[in-house]
């Protein structure tokens, strides 16, 4: 298809404008360069979710230290990253989904001008958040009954062997939806915290200085952005994943909760341990989610895909669209 720059529609144009395939792999990279940094923290976060905290008895993990330092002694270093493959293998079409689908939403919300309103910011994050959750709840469920293994071989259960003989378990017994248990909590956190993170980080990121003949921000700047939005969004919503960990433990020490919904989880963990539980593994969802989204922004920034394809050639058509865009905007604007 020709593209004759006399002709073209603007809005043609500035809807055709979102080169799909660099995102989605600038998504993916993002994922597994953070995933493979933070990892041992995100397990030491999903163990603390899953205790329950009782009365006159002692947790077996007391903090965050406490956890990391007993599971790398009793597991080692590679137990630190129990659970990090199947999450390492899902990590690529999550991450890509959610930010190449934030920023398809802003492209098509904003103005021809490239502005956006912050209620229309808010509405390409949370659905972002929505479609990403097909991949992220079955990651999540696989991934935490691995995490937790080792607590609950600690306390005196069998832990599952691998992500595959879980999932073949589930489905085999509960049909593909079985991958699907937590949904519900799944998408009240991640619409919530795309909601909160990429205005927020959007925001953030406009404030730095921007790098020479360009409208982006350096590259520190994405990362502060990053970090900052990243660690306030995931302290908001550091309660309702508490409920979906809970919600998405399959298998439990003696005497620990079995819930019926999200609802049901609200009301026993904050009846039976109090408002401080829904904070449990904060600082490490914080530690975790800061660095990810700081990588996930600076790769997307730097555009390190965009760099590696135009290794091996270039798109015409896009180029042809830039070209036609250019040449309406140096004569309308």
């Amino acid at each position: 298809m020709k593209y004759n720059s006399e002709l073209v529609n603007y809005e043609e144009v500035h809807k055709a404008q979102f080169p799909l395939l660099p995102k989605i792999a600038n998504g993916g990279i993002a994922g597994i360069i953070g995933v493979t940094c933070v990892f041992p923290i995100d397990l030491v976060k999903t163990r603390l979710q899953s205790q329950s905290l009782k009365p006159n008895v002692v947790p077996q993990y007391t903090s965050m230290l406490d956890c990391f330092r007993k599971t790398y002694r009793r597991e080692g270093f590679f137990g630190m990253y129990r659970g990090s493959g199947v999450n390492i293998l899902l990590i690529t079409p999550e991450k890509a989904i959610k930010l190449t689908a934030n920023d398809f939403f802003r492209h098509q919300f904003s103005d021809k001008n490239n502005n956006i309103t912050l209620p229309r910011e808010m509405l390409s994050g949370g659905l972002a958040g929505l479609f990403q959750i097909i991949v992220t709840t079955p990651m999540e469920l696989l991934k935490i009954q691995l995490q937790d293994a080792g607590r609950v071989q600690l306390a005196g259960m069998n832990g599952p062997v691998s992500a595959t003989s879980i999932a073949l378990n589930l489905i085999r017994t509960k049909g593909i939806f079985g991958l699907y248990r937590g949904t519900a909590a799944t998408m009240f956190r991640d619409v919530t915290f795309s909601i909160l993170y990429f205005p927020l980080f959007a925001n953030l990121n406009s404030l730095g200085p921007k790098r020479a003949g360009s409208d982006e921000s350096v590259f520190w700047a994405s990362f502060l952005a990053g970090c900052v939005a990243g660690s306030v969004a995931a302290l908001a919503v550091n309660p309702i994943d508490v409920v979906k960990t809970r919600l998405q433990t399959l298998k439990r020490a003696e005497g620990e909760q079995h819930y019926s919904g999200v609802r049901d989880a609200f009301f026993r963990i904050f009846r039976d341990e109090g408002y401080k539980a829904f904070f449990k593994g904060a600082m490490c969802r914080m530690m975790v989610i800061a660095p990810l989204f700081g990588i996930a922004q600076t790769v997307y920034y730097l555009g390190v895909a965009e760099y590696v394809l135009g290794k091996f050639g270039s798109n015409k058509a896009d180029k042809l669209i830039s070209d036609s865009a250019n040449q309406y905007n140096s004569k309308n604007l």
